[in-house]
């Protein structure tokens, strides 16, 4: 959306367009490809200049400089003079009245002293004077400094030090906004009292300050250093105030080479390092001393570099700058940390212009913060510049137009060097960020000549330069040492001299930390990163006539003097000769900077109230020159060896490398800083307002030149390249476009980025943090500007502040659509359309909450809803938790259970999660993550059906109390919504919710659509298999009933018991003969089913039986026990069951029930079973009778079960051996004993007698024996005769119809007459059957 640029001091945007409807959503990935442009840029920028220390080669001298005659390249220009205001100026020309001055920067000040008389002179405003006249004596000089902290109230930012031949006084400063009308922000000096003061011997001088509150200074007639130590109260070990000389008394012995000459020579400059807590001092015989300030009231004296003029002439033998006449060094200054992180740490300057430049012998990489405890030593001698142009021929009357920088010209012109200036007497200087500025006396009265010189960057940087101009040669000198064998560029530097009306009494530069440098890891030399991000630097020089604003020109102010040239004169070789001198990405930057009207532009110290376009020539010409330097894209290809394949890359154009560039470094300052701080009491936002609405508003220009001039990145039409393919070319077009779409698009969320911050700012940020949860504190707590508008935290954080701003916003009874509207205006991409469907949605349910009218509460509860669910997407947990909280307390079922079904959908709106859950949820990662989220959201349904039936059973738990009909209706509502739900997963989440509370009775009388899927999915379990058979059996389905109990019956997953086992297969049983015959055409499957589930339940009783019989003998021993506990884990089959069991334990009895079943026949087998059976009860028992009664209970219950089967009781083998064993005990049984034994079995009379015919017939021994057939004959005799009683009684299982009366009558004649004579009884047996045959028959 557009973004209008507004005045507001707020960054507000008040006079705005409608908001769209729709913001599009946020592209994390383009912002992120746009982000990493923007990260090459940051390393070429840092990579570009090189700091100082690499600029000077160690043990070398240099003196290359670029001076142009009436070059538009001047390094510096004066600004503006402000004249001293005519009182002071008055009482200063007097001669009757000693009078100093100097300048205090820190507190935008400068001090004047007439006789006892301070005054304070706010430069700004020319007219405003405050002054101190409460005491008595002369005021020699001023010093400001820092206070000790925790001594004096926290309004005290500074103290003056005020210096007397006989005193020293101390004045603490309060310095602040003032209030009122003003065109700059004024500042306030208060002075207070403070009784502080001390009367000295010796006047001091050079006072300086320590960041910690220390105060150093040097006598002017002794020149000894001292210390101004107070402190709040006096002690018994030292005065409230006092002074400490450090270089005579108890620092003797510490001192012993300065102390030594302290007679000869005399300190005459204190000069403090704050970066690296170290003190300079300069004497009079060029020797500097460093010193170490430790404990209370000490110094450390850490070297003494003599000996300099020596060091230096050893440099550059031969120079004529270095001579002992000359060789006078005034002035010390320290270089800061951010100018050389290699160890260059100190400057000093002679009066003839020769810089010595000293570096810590620690090596590069080492903490910089202990540089001032390490000794120095000399690295490099700078020279003078010998051919400087003087000031009268430098501002020559034939320059152009007042539109053009009076400094500069063209670079045709010839130079008229008639009068070549050399520097000799500079008393004055000051040193910053690479630019040193430094004034002699002129040639003329009342003028002083201000030598400047700044880096030149074309000379020293890598800016893919063309043809640079040559500057006139400069003297060289044989390099003490040999050869410079350094790859590294040497220094050099642009001079020029620059007269101003006045005698020199002081200078400073303007105070000013380079922001976009610190935060951005670029050297301070590289003016090109930073002077689209803050103001340019300027110097105060203050002279007996005011004082001087000196501002440095920078490359952006050089393009602009030569398109301005270009406009007047037509003339196209300076912009030319800039672009080979700066690279053409360089200049396509710095020519959007112009065309887009940048506000650091001005040159003055507060940039331009608001973009400013200027003189629309201008503009015009900076967009042409954009267009026309910034070529084409390349395609580029390369041939992967061995592969035969071709790979291309787009060489983008200078125009897409100057928009990366410019804007690049208009976030600079900003992008990788810290959002926050942490406050005295919570967060603050870590920029002022002042810092972030220029950068604002430059983006903003610089998006509003591109929407108005979309051609500038378009290529001309018929522009093509014969020499290369029309394919190649569009890709290469095709691949610059889409760049710069993405950093167009990472620039419009910019825009809207710093209006969202800018808005925290406005609606107090660290209210809205406190009103953060812990986890989204933490996630600010380490974001960058740069995450804010490139990652998921930033989007994560945004969102949760633009809620909290909401909720206060709502809180106080403001409407969503006022809210939405600000928000949408002011960053419509940090509060969608979708956050104001939330907040709407949020407002219906307070609107709910207000009224008492029921249809009014259900029309703003659904509306509520219906928002909630079109802005699902953006919800998090946290807030869908509270939403439905909010549903539960009002009883609205609806949204508390479809909201969170809505959500869970959305969240995983590609069924990644769902897919997971149905494939069995078996692996971890993104997937997981998805099904975790569906389940919390599914929780939340659970938890509003549980809060309705507490309702139900608690009423007071209510919120909104309601009769315990409506209550239930309430829950019963809430349970039809859930079971109408047609999400699979949810069903199964609230199926086994519902199970584990033991509903599953009701759950069944239900069968809600998803529940028979539910129970057969896995992972399966026992228990949802027996709610599976039941759900079938009430679903009409038994045979699927009995699938389910033969799956559960023979499952080798589930721990059941063999009883259990037994009883699902005999439910398996009857439900499959429930069964109707018709049912959906199994019928033959369903008998088939059937018989197979009987056989499995014999089979399974048979291993019930068998595990009873073997369970006694459990412990017999461990082995044993294993394998009988084994028939109870699962189903066995009955090969199983006789390999395992029968036969290993060897028990007939089991074998006749395994080959029953099995219905194996095998003749041999079963002759073993049986003749074993019949040894047995042998064995056991020695007396006849006993043996003859167990065995007939054996063949009783053996008989009862298995006969008529072959397979386990084969009739003819029985009796067969049943005969034997009568016979062979004939003495003591009883004849007729083994038939009535197999009677008694259930063996059919009939069955029996034919069974005892064969053998009677057979003659195989031993019924060849005649006494054995006998016998035989008296069994059968005593068969007829139990046989025909039995026939004759009532109710008898042998039918008279049944009776075979003639076959035994023939059969009778038979036996009798084979009977022999002496078997009388049996005759009698006969001859009775044979009557009653007659009788009754």
């Amino acid at each position: 959306m557009d973004f209008q640029p507004t005045s507001s001091s707020l960054g507000g945007h008040k006079n705005k367009s409608p908001a769209p409807d729709r913001v599009p959503p946020i592209d994390l990935s383009t912002l992120q490809n746009a982000s990493k442009v923007l990260e090459e840029q940051f390393t070429k920028d840092s990579q570009a200049i090189p700091e100082l220390g690499e600029t000077l080669l160690s043990g070398q001298a240099s003196s290359s400089y670029s001076i142009f005659p009436d070059d538009v390249r001047v390094p510096f220009q004066k600004r503006k003079l402000v004249g001293i205001p005519e009182a002071l100026f008055q009482y200063y020309s007097s001669t009757n009245v000693n009078s100093h001055m100097g300048l205090i920067p820190e507190i935008e000040r400068v001090w004047i002293s007439i006789d006892h008389k301070l005054f304070l002179w706010d430069y700004n405003d020319s007219q405003e004077i405050s002054s101190f006249v409460d005491q008595p004596y002369v005021i020699t000089h001023v010093g400001l400094v820092k206070p000790k902290k925790g001594l004096f109230i926290e309004e005290i930012s500074h103290l003056l030090v005020i210096c007397t031949p006989v005193s020293v006084l101390l004045i603490a400063v309060s310095f602040s906004a003032a209030s009122g009308p003003s065109t700059y922000s004024r500042k306030e000096v208060k002075l207070y009292a403070t009784d502080l003061s001390i009367s000295t011997e010796v006047e001091m001088t050079s006072v300086t300050g320590t960041p910690d509150g220390r105060i150093f200074m040097c006598g002017s007639q002794d020149g000894n250093l001292y210390e101004l130590h107070y402190q709040e109260t006096e002690s018994w070990f030292g005065k409230r105030i006092q002074l400490v000389n450090h270089s005579v008394g108890g620092m003797t012995s510490l001192l012993p080479r300065f102390t030594s000459t302290s007679s000869e020579d005399r300190i005459i400059s204190v000069t403090a390092d704050s970066e690296r807590q170290c003190l300079y001092t300069l004497t009079e015989k060029n020797v500097i001393a460093l010193y170490k300030p430790t404990t209370d009231k000490s110094v450390q004296h850490i070297q003494t570099l003599s000996n300099l003029y020596k060091a230096a002439q050893d440099r550059c033998p031969g120079s004529p700058a270095i001579t002992p006449q000359t060789f006078q060094i005034i002035s010390l200054h320290p270089v800061s940390l951010l100018e050389s992180r290699s160890g260059v740490q100190l400057v000093a300057l002679t009066t003839n212009g020769v810089r010595l430049y000293f570096s810590s012998t620690l090596g590069y990489g080492d903490s910089m913060q202990a540089f001032g405890t390490r000794s120095l030593q000399l690295l490099h001698v700078r020279l003078p510049p010998s051919n400087l142009i003087h000031p009268d021929e430098q501002e020559n009357p034939h320059r152009p137009p007042p539109s053009v920088n009076p400094f500069g010209a063209t670079q045709n012109q010839q130079p008229r060097q008639s009068r070549p200036y050399i520097v000799s007497t500079i008393d004055n200087s000051c040193y910053v960020d690479g630019l040193t500025v430094s004034a002699q006396t002129g040639d003329v009265d009342a003028v002083d000549y201000l030598l400047c010189l700044s880096p030149d960057l074309t000379r020293i940087g890598s800016l893919d330069q063309l043809n640079l101009p040559q500057p006139p040669p400069q003297p060289t000198y044989s390099i003490y040492g040999g050869q410079n064998v350094s790859s590294r560029t040497p220094l050099t530097e642009y001079a020029t001299l620059l007269s101003i009306p006045g005698r020199t009494w002081a200078m400073a530069p303007v105070p000013q930390r380079s922001v976009a440098a610190d935060l951005a890891g670029v050297s301070v030399l590289n003016e090109l990163a930073t002077q689209v991000s803050e103001p340019p630097r300027q110097f105060m020089i203050l002279t007996n006539v005011g004082v001087t604003f000196l501002v440095k020109r920078r490359a952006l102010d050089y393009l602009k003097a030569v398109i301005e040239e270009l406009q007047s004169e037509g003339n196209v070789q300076p912009i030319i000769e800039f672009r080979d001198s700066f690279g053409r990405n360089q200049t396509c930057a710095m020519l959007l900077a112009l065309a887009s009207g940048n506000t650091f532009l001005s040159g003055t110290d507060q940039p331009s109230s608001s973009a400013s376009l200027g003189n629309p020539d201008l503009v015009g010409v900076a967009k042409q020159a954009f267009y026309d330097f910034g070529e084409k894209p390349i395609w580029s290809e390369r041939t992967v060896y061995g592969k035969g394949e071709h790979q291309g890359s787009a060489i983008f154009s200078g125009r897409r490398e100057g928009l990366a560039l410019y804007l690049s470094r208009l976030v600079r300052p900003i992008w990788k800083a810290k959002l926050v701080v942490s406050g005295p009491s919570s967060f603050q936002l870590a920029f002022q307002e002042a810092r972030l609405i220029p950068i604002q508003k430059n983006l903003y220009a610089l998006k509003d030149l591109l929407n108005k001039n979309p051609h500038l990145f378009h290529s001309s039409p018929g522009d093509s390249t014969a020499s290369r393919a029309p394919a190649m070319e569009q890709e290469a077009w095709k691949a610059e476009q889409n760049s710069i779409a993405q950093l167009l698009s990472l620039m419009t969320r910019t825009i809207e980025a710093l209006s969202f911050v800018l808005l925290l700012n406005d609606y107090h940020f660290g209210d809205i943090m406190t009103k953060c949860d812990t986890e989204i504190r933490k996630l600010v707590s380490l974001l960058t500007f740069e995450d804010l508008i490139t990652t998921q935290n930033g989007l994560t954080v945004s969102r949760a502040l633009v809620n909290v701003i909401i909720d206060q916003q709502i809180g106080q009874q403001i409407s969503v659509d006022t809210i939405s509207e600000v928000l949408q205006n002011r960053c419509g991409s940090f509060c969608s359309t979708d956050d104001v469907m939330l907040y709407k949605a949020k407002e219906n349910i307070r609107k709910a909450v207000e009224t008492s009218n029921i249809v009014e509460k259900q029309k703003w509860l659904s509306e509520s809803l219906r928002l909630y669910q079109k802005g699902a997407r953006i919800l998090d947990l946290e807030k869908l938790r509270e939403i439905c909280g909010d549903f539960q307390l009002l009883n609205y079922a609806k949204g508390a259970i479809e909201l969170p079904l809505v959500c869970a959908r959305v969240f995983d709106s590609d069924n990644i999660g769902m897919d997971y859950w149905r494939s069995g949820m078996t692996s971890d990662g993104p997937s997981r993550l998805a099904y975790e989220e569906r389940l919390r959201c599914y929780e939340l349904v659970l938890d509003s059906l549980t809060v309705f039936e507490q309702h139900i059973s608690d009423p007071s738990s209510a919120k909104v109390p309601l009769s315990p009909d409506e209550h239930e209706a309430v829950k019963d509502h809430a349970y039809k919504l859930s079971f109408s739900s047609d999400d699979e997963m949810f069903h199964s989440t609230l199926y086994d919710w519902l199970i584990s509370r033991q509903l599953a009775d009701d759950l069944l009388e239900i069968r809600p659509p998803f529940l028979e899927a539910h129970l057969r999915r896995e992972p399966v379990s026992a228990e949802k298999y027996q709610l599976l058979w039941q759900f079938y059996v009430k679903d009409g389905q038994p045979l699927r009933a009995a699938e389910v109990l033969l799956v559960l019956a023979e499952s080798t997953e589930f721990q059941l018991q063999l009883d259990s086992r037994l009883e699902y297969l005999t439910l398996a049983v009857g439900n499959a003969k429930s069964h109707p015959v018709s049912a959906g055409g199994r019928h033959e499957t369903a008998i088939a089913f059937l018989t197979d589930l009987e056989e499995k339940l014999e089979v399974a009783q048979v291993q019930l039986e068998m595990y009873s019989t073997l369970l006694p003998h459990v412990n017999d021993a461990p082995e044993v026990g294993v394998r009988i506990n084994a028939l109870s884990s699962r189903l066995y089959t009955m090969s199983e069951l006789y390999q395992d069991y029968a036969i290993p334990f060897d028990l007939p009895i089991l074998k006749l029930i395994c080959l029953h079943v099995a219905e194996h026949r095998d003749e041999v087998m079963l002759r073993q079973v049986w003749n074993q059976i019949f040894d047995q009860v042998v064995e056991q028992e020695s007396d006849v009778a006993a043996q003859a009664d167990q065995l007939s209970a054996i063949l009783e219950r053996l008989g009862r079960r298995f006969y008529p089967s072959v397979f386990a009781f084969p009739l003819q083998l029985v009796t067969d051996l049943l005969v034997r064993f009568s016979l062979e005990r004939k003495e003591t049984l009883q004849s007729g004993w083994a038939p009535r034994t197999l009677a008694r079995a259930g063996i059919p009379y009939v069955e029996i007698w034919d069974a005892l015919h064969e053998m009677y017939e057979s003659h195989i021994p031993p019924f060849n024996a005649q006494a054995n057939v006998q016998a035989i004959s008296s069994d059968i005799a005593t068969l007829f005769t139990d046989w025909l009683e039995e026939a004759k009684r009532p109710n008898s299982s042998v039918g008279r119809g049944e009776f075979p009366v003639s076959r035994i009558d023939l059969a009778i004649d038979q036996y009798v007459a084979e009977l022999d004579a002496d078997r009388t009884e049996t005759k009698a047996r006969y001859d009775s059957v044979k009557r009653q045959l007659r009788r009754n028959w």
